[in-house]
């Protein structure tokens, strides 16, 4: 690969996280009005276009309150963690191909042999952030919800590992790029794996901490949750957070499950090389936005769990089901 497109992939990644968050602030609240019979944002700019703008003004503008009652580095540093993992995640994941000099690239920043891996290890580090933030704030409800993001991170990433681990025996590789193309040469992941797809999708909510799942805020029960006690840009990070998170998440239900860029009616088009790549690539954008829009549309269709229904539908139901999901293709290798 030529030196320099790592640092242009770098841009351009950059530039799709920070545009992507403003623009789902949009959706999430125009999605939510459309379900709710509501109208939603529509005095900033037409039809409300402009409200993400001065949303983000409006919470910088804000002041920055540091309770005397926290632990003070703890608290700065929370807010800053929760949007690294998310940032260092996308690197690896691959979301297209383009030819150059004859050589086929992949528009990939970071390649590497363990990427599942890596992206289920840096991934993780988010529940670091909401554990520091909650336990640094001195609050309780605060507290709670750390204990429970910490409870619920455990209970889902058991599952949500053996959903992954059940796909990487299949295709015989941790690279993420030769999972997509697996799903090209055969069938996507969703339609030969029907059940490892729902399990790593139920998961993926529960470790972006979305509704159904969003225990570790509860305004209901705990207020806000781990951000109680955070206000004007921290506050707006632990936003941008989750956001990213929902994103990366899209990314790798997209890769795994969804054929990454892979499009099966692509093959059959009399296309020249340049046109299919640019197709593909869009195809990959678009999967990532319906998954986006599923995310929406979820959070505001079904209401939130009881925190003891969560662990128990976690433990009783989906590590059994992956489990079952894990020994079946197992022994179909096997056979």
């Amino acid at each position: 690969m030529e030196p320099f497109l790592p640092y242009i992939f770098i841009v351009i990644l950059v530039l799709v996280y920070l545009s992507s968050v403003p623009i789902m602030i949009l959706v999430e609240r125009k999605v939510s009005a459309w379900l709710q019979y509501r109208i939603g944002p529509n005095r900033v700019g037409p039809r409300g276009l402009l409200q993400p703008i001065a949303d983000a003004l409006k919470m910088i503008s804000k002041e920055d309150i540091i309770p005397l009652h926290v632990n003070k580095w703890l608290y700065v540093f929370a807010p800053a963690l929760m949007v690294f993992p998310a940032s260092f995640v996308v690197g690896v994941i691959p979301v297209g191909v383009f030819t150059l000099g004859g050589r086929e690239i992949l528009i990939q920043v970071g390649h590497t042999n363990i990427g599942v891996l890596y992206v289920l290890a840096v991934s993780s580090l988010a529940v670091y952030s909401i554990t520091f933030g909650a336990w640094a704030s001195n609050n309780k409800y605060s507290l709670f919800g750390g204990m429970r993001s910490a409870a619920q991170m455990i209970s889902y990433e058991l599952p949500m590992g053996l959903a992954v681990v059940a796909v990487v025996m299949m295709v015989g590789s941790l690279r993420i790029e030769d999972i997509v193309r697996y799903q090209q040469e055969n069938l996507w992941g969703i339609i030969f794996m029907p059940v490892g797809a729902l399990v790593f999708i139920t998961t993926a909510f529960a470790e972006t901490n979305r509704l159904p799942f969003d225990l570790t805020e509860a305004e209901a029960e705990l207020v806000g949750g781990y951000h109680t006690e955070y206000s004007s840009l921290k506050f707006g990070m632990f936003f941008l957070g989750e956001y990213c998170n929902m994103l990366t998440a899209s990314y790798m239900i997209t890769c795994l499950f969804l054929g990454g860029w892979s499009l099966p009616f692509i093959g059959g088009m009399n296309l020249d090389t340049t046109t299919r790549e640019i197709i593909q690539i869009l195809g990959f954008g678009a999967k990532v936005a319906l998954l986006m829009f599923f995310f929406v549309w979820v959070r505001w269709t079904m209401p939130r769990f009881r925190y003891d229904q969560v662990m128990m539908f976690g433990w009783k139901k989906l590590i059994p089901l992956a489990l079952i999901n894990l020994i079946a293709y197992a022994v179909y290798l096997a056979i």
